[in-house]
């Protein structure tokens, strides 16, 4: 028989997913690697998904009072479910496309990955991170968070790629802040949104 509807469709999808997965994962995770499978399709995050203790509930803690989530490309801002995010009075920020990232970017010759997370921390609100492709922004927000200029509600490192890619996820789990980080080159954009909704998820439905 052919599915048609949209939640029962997502409701099969995670019926299989749960029937497939072979790792033991803490119930408090599990909720957020079924949906980063859903939306990749790779069980391999059921491996190399590593959660900081309480990641999942600092998270949703945040959400719950109204932070704003800060991610490292427009891809993943629209990721994020915005009907999900009013309701829990949160916004996304992305400053990628800013013309004054642009320009100090240009000006420092730096990446406009650093100068939106620099941007970020001066909204003086509460603040989740999700970086689903620019190493440069965790590598930034390790230098911040020593520095004692930021300290997130939560950061969601899994950048995608060859260079610079695992150490930056290895500098985030490095420090005392609250974590979820996909080890090794996997990741993407759409897994730090689907890490987003995720959390939200918990909450709003």
């Amino acid at each position: 028989m052919i599915i048609t509807d949209p939640m029962a469709i997502e409701a099969r999808s995670m019926e299989i997913i749960e029937s497939e997965l072979r790792t033991e994962i803490p119930p408090e995770n599990k909720a957020v690697v079924k949906r980063v499978i859903h939306c990749t399709a790779d069980f391999d995050y059921a491996e190399n998904l590593a959660f900081s203790d309480g990641a999942v509930r600092k998270g949703i803690e945040a959400l719950k009072n109204g932070c704003t989530v800060v991610t490292d490309t427009q891809m993943a801002r629209s990721g994020i479910n915005k009907a999900a995010l009013s309701k829990l009075g949160c916004d996304v920020q992305c400053f990628m496309s800013d013309p004054d990232v642009a320009e100090e970017a240009k000006a420092r010759g730096c990446t406009r990955a650093r100068v939106s997370m620099e941007k970020a921390t001066r909204l003086g609100k509460e603040l989740i991170f999700a970086v689903g492709n620019a190493p440069t922004a965790l590598l930034t927000l390790r230098e911040l968070i020593d520095e004692g200029a930021v300290s997130p509600a939560l950061v969601i490192g899994v950048p995608v790629g060859f260079v610079n890619i695992i150490e930056a996820k290895e500098a985030i789990m490095e420090t005392k802040v609250p974590y979820i980080v996909a080890r090794g080159r996997k990741g993407g954009s759409n897994v730090a949104a689907a890490i987003v909704n995720a959390l939200m998820y918990q909450i709003t439905r």
